[in-house]
């Protein structure tokens, strides 16, 4: 008998977002490398235990994209948290079954380096390929269950937006 799972019964995965913006406004996409069909994202992932968001979105973004603290310069912070829950057959089955979603906050940087700087091959890959898009572009590059998540971030940080 399959075990059906409450989700709210459970909590949100506490995780950051980062947009990473060059110098033409143009957003960092990645492929994701576990990912059989195009999923384009955003760098993000989640908060430790003794780190604050901003924290975490720094190391989220070195771990990612090879992208140091010092090739970047903070642009803002999104006013509020966003969240967003998986569908039901993901449910389970990703973060040990332990989450129903992820709660985010998002984070926009200016990216300061040359392309050549950016090194996806990292310890733990989350990406397989990487490209400058724009904000519709990227909007619509997400896997559906997250896209009303990215159409908030982008609405929120419009501004700084190609």
């Amino acid at each position: 008998m399959e075990r059906v799972i409450d989700p709210e019964a459970l909590p949100y995965r506490p995780c950051v977002g980062i947009v990473l913006i060059n110098r033409e406004g143009l957003i960092f996409a990645g492929q994701r490398i576990d990912s059989p069909v195009p999923a384009w994202q955003m760098p993000q992932g989640g908060i430790d235990a003794d780190e604050k968001p901003r924290q975490a979105a720094l190391r989220e973004l070195q771990e990612e994209t090879g992208i140091p603290e010092d090739l970047v310069e903070f642009v803002a912070k999104a006013p509020e948290w966003v969240t967003y829950d998986l569908p039901p057959d993901l449910l389970g089955r990703v973060w040990g079954g332990k989450y129903r979603g992820q709660r985010q906050k998002w984070f926009l940087f200016r990216y300061l380096g040359t392309d050549e700087q950016i090194g996806i091959a990292t310890e733990h890959a989350e990406f397989s390929c990487w490209r400058w898009i724009g904000a519709e572009e990227m909007v619509a590059s997400i896997v559906p269950f997250k896209r009303p998540v990215y159409e908030r971030v982008v609405a929120m940080f419009r501004e700084h937006l190609s």
